[in-house]
Formats: C-alpha cells, sequence, structure tokens
C-alpha cells in the first residue's frame, strides 16, 4: 500500500472510530455555514430586487435648465435630452421621462399643464394608479386634485386656455417647485403648483381672465399619486405644442438611475457647465434605498460575526477532544517515527474533511432558509447563487482548519516518552 493510500486509511479509520466527535465537528460547521450562506444570500438578492423596485416608485434623479442660460426660455432640446441621458446610462440601467411644463386656465382657474410622452412616464413610474387609461391623441390624464375640484369624470370634457401672457413671468415656462434647490438635492418629484398671476384693470378683474374660452378635450383618465402630481395635467406633447402654438424643449428630465454612486453622476453632469442644466438627487427615494440596504447589511455582519465565533468554538473544542482521546496513539506514532509535521497535517485534513461536510449541508440548509425567508418575509423569490455557495464550502473548511490550530499544536508536542510511560 502506497503511503498516500495509507494516510486516507488512517483518516478514514479515525473519523468512523469516533462517528459521535465526527458528527458534532459536522454539525458545528453545518449551523455556521447555514447561518452564513442564508444570510449572504438574503442580503445580495434581496437589496437588488428592493433597489429595482424602489426605482419603480420614480425618478431619483432629476435635470433641468439654468434658470439665467439660453435653455431656461427655450428649455431643454432634443440633442441635449440624448446627451444628458448618455452621460446617465454611462453609469448603469436607466430610465426617463421628459415634461414641458405650461401655466393654463380651466373655466378661468389657473392650472399646469405637462405636456409628456405616455410610455416614457407610465415605465417610469409605476406606482401611479390611473383610473381610465393614459392621456392620447385630444385625451388627456387629469391629476385627483383636478378631477375633484372640477368634477371631472373618465370619459367626460375639459376645456383648456392658454395664455402666453400666464407664462410670460415665468421666461415661458411653468414655475416648477421642487427643482429650483441649491444644495444638488431635491426632497421629492418635480411638482408645480397653480401660480397664475392675477391681472386687474382699474381695480376689477380684467375680462382676459375671466375669459374660458380654449381647446376642448375628452379625459381620458384619473391618476392618483398621494403627491404633487395630482394636481397636474398631462397630456401629449405634441397636444401642448398645438394648445401653445409653439415647439421648444422639455422643462424636466426625470431619472430613475441604477448608478452605484449618484452623487458622483450628479457632480459629473453639473460639472459640465456647457450644457447649462443642472442635476439633482430626489432624496425620498435614495434616502429610502440607502437606509434599507444598510440595515440589512449591517444586520449580516453582526450575525456573521456572533456565527463565526461559535463556528470556531465549536470546531475548536471538538478537534480538541478527539485530541486528547487519541493521545496514547499520538505518542506511539512519534515513538515509532511519525514527524509531528505528519501527524499535523492529518489532524488539519481531518478538520478540512468536516469543514466541507458541513459546508456542503450547511450551504444546501442555507439556501432552503433563504428561499423560505424570502418567500414569507420578503415576499419574493429568490435564485441559487453558484459562486456563494463555492465561497460558503470553501470558507467552512477553512474555518474548520483555522479552529484545529490551537489543538493540532498540544498534538504535536505530545512526548512520546511521558504517554509510554503512563502506559
Amino acid at each position: 500500500m502506497t503511503n498516500t493510500g495509507m494516510f486516507f486509511r488512517m483518516l478514514l479509520s479515525a473519523v468512523f472510530r469516533r462517528r459521535s466527535r465526527a458528527v458534532m465537528a459536522v454539525v458545528a460547521s453545518l449551523v455556521g455555514a447555514a447561518t452564513l450562506s442564508c444570510l449572504a444570500m438574503i442580503c445580495i438578492a434581496v437589496p437588488q430586487q428592493m433597489n429595482q423596485e424602489m426605482r419603480a416608485y420614480g425618478a431619483n434623479l432629476i435635470v433641468t435648465p439654468l434658470a439665467d442660460s439660453e435653455n431656461g426660455k427655450s428649455g431643454i432640446d432634443d440633442a441635449m435630452v440624448e446627451h444628458t441621458t448618455e452621460m446617465v446610462s454611462a453609469k448603469g440601467s436607466e430610465k426617463h421621462a421628459t415634461y414641458r411644463y405650461e401655466n393654463v386656465r380651466v373655466n378661468a382657474a389657473p392650472y399646469v399643464m405637462a405636456g409628456v410622452n405616455p410610455a416614457q412616464v407610465r415605465n417610469l413610474n409605476h406606482h401611479w394608479v390611473v383610473d381610465g387609461s393614459w392621456p392620447s391623441a385630444g385625451k388627456v390624464l387629469v391629476g385627483r386634485d383636478v378631477a375633484d375640484a372640477m368634477g371631472l369624470k373618465v370619459g367626460g370634457s375639459i376645456t383648456i386656455g392658454y395664455r402666453a401672457s400666464d407664462n410670460a413671468a415665468s421666461s415661458g415656462r411653468a414655475s416648477q417647485p421642487g427643482t429650483d434647490g441649491t444644495d444638488g438635492t431635491s426632497d421629492g418629484q418635480t411638482s408645480s403648483g397653480s401660480t397664475g398671476a392675477q391681472q386687474t384693470q382699474n381695480g376689477h378683474v380684467s375680462s382676459d381672465i375671466m375669459d374660458t374660452s380654449g381647446t376642448e378635450f375628452r379625459v381620458a383618465g384619473i391618476v392618483d399619486t398621494g403627491g404633487s402630481e395630482d394636481s397636474i395635467i398631462y397630456a401629449l406633447a405634441g397636444d401642448v405644442d398645438k394648445l401653445t402654438g409653439s415647439t421648444r424643449g422639455v422643462d424636466v428630465i426625470e431619472y430613475s438611475s441604477g448608478a452605484s454612486d449618484l452623487t458622483a453622476l450628479v457632480n459629473s453632469i453639473n460639472d459640465m457647465t456647457s450644457m447649462h442644466v443642472k442635476a439633482q438627487q430626489v432624496t425620498k427615494i435614495t434616502a429610502s434605498d440607502t437606509r434599507v440596504i444598510t440595515m440589512l447589511q449591517t444586520l449580516f455582519w453582526i450575525v456573521s460575526l456572533v456565527v463565526l465565533v461559535f463556528t470556531l468554538v465549536g470546531v475548536g473544542t471538538t478537534i480538541s477532544s478527539i485530541v486528547s482521546q487519541r493521545r496514547n496513539e499520538i505518542g506511539l506514532r512519534k515513538a515509532l517515527g511519525a514527524s509531528s509535521h505528519a501527524i499535523g497535517v492529518e489532524f488539519y485534513v481531518e478538520s478540512a474533511v468536516y469543514g466541507l461536510l458541513g459546508g456542503l449541508l450547511g450551504t444546501a440548509t442555507g439556501y432552503g432558509m433563504a428561499r423560505w425567508l424570502c418567500a414569507t418575509v420578503f415576499e419574493r423569490s429568490i435564485g441559487f447563487n453558484w459562486w456563494l455557495a463555492v465561497v460558503s464550502v470553501v470558507f467552512s473548511a477553512l474555518v474548520a482548519v483555522v479552529a484545529s490550530i490551537p489543538p493540532v499544536h498540544r498534538a504535536t508536542r505530545i512526548d512520546p516518552a511521558v504517554v509510554l510511560r503512563e502506559e
């Protein structure tokens, strides 16, 4: 029999002669691997899925024209929209929607109308609840607040008037509260208020203000978001062009960006002064996303540290017990010429075997636990991560070997003369 064959025969004999101790070592590794692999799978998969779902709740980045630039009057043209989108998409996946805002009148009351691409807005804002359908040619989508104030129903009609004088005070575009912050962040998505200036003649409301004429649109649907969007009337960008009699760029670009460093992306856009645009983060989306992910990662590291300590103690104690039981055998082998190195290698390999078995069983158990937790607690599915499984098994074997270092060191220092004298 070769030396290698004899080595593995002795190894298997040692394992099966002390099955109870071997089982304890495997169980200790199994518990550690199951807990760590379960937490790791959850902390990797869940934040990714949550990030994708949170991005469905609207934009985390908005871009507006600088007020003192030519874009402030004419909006952001198509070429600049494309260029900005290329910069955002270079840092990660993105979805975007563009908005052109105009102050309009409905029954002489001031409102804000937004010219949009319905497909873009629908893809960006999955959380919008639309009763009816999205805007199309000659049909508008009105916010819940507008519908309640005007008594509008789906399928009804609404007459919208446009006066250039209503938009003169804002340099040709509707005012946009929420997009004029100075700190590079915004507390919410773009919002618009009803800000028509009262015009008077000789102390009385002018006849122009009381004019209720305009273009008739059908109400395609009513949108309810619970936010400032409920006070806006949405129409096709082409319909807004026809209503105003002019074509210009957009006032706001909203992005849902998957960039890992959103702050750096904002700075890179703002540093390009030739673009004459300003980028801002939507903090209500990014802050919630970051907070949840940070909590999960913190929980993972705390529990991992505790589990690692218990695994080291469990495996180390089991190997110490095995060394104590095999003390006489070790002394006899050293008396017959076995080196301390050979004895140490045998124990290290035995520990690694326990770690591998525990790692394999623990990783499978951890995956089952992760699937169950994701389904019951997070209400989402999770796939099997092969590279994480390999890392878990290898790490379990490594932890078992590290835990066996102190007892193996004691085993290699056993004096055969003392042991045999005791016999």
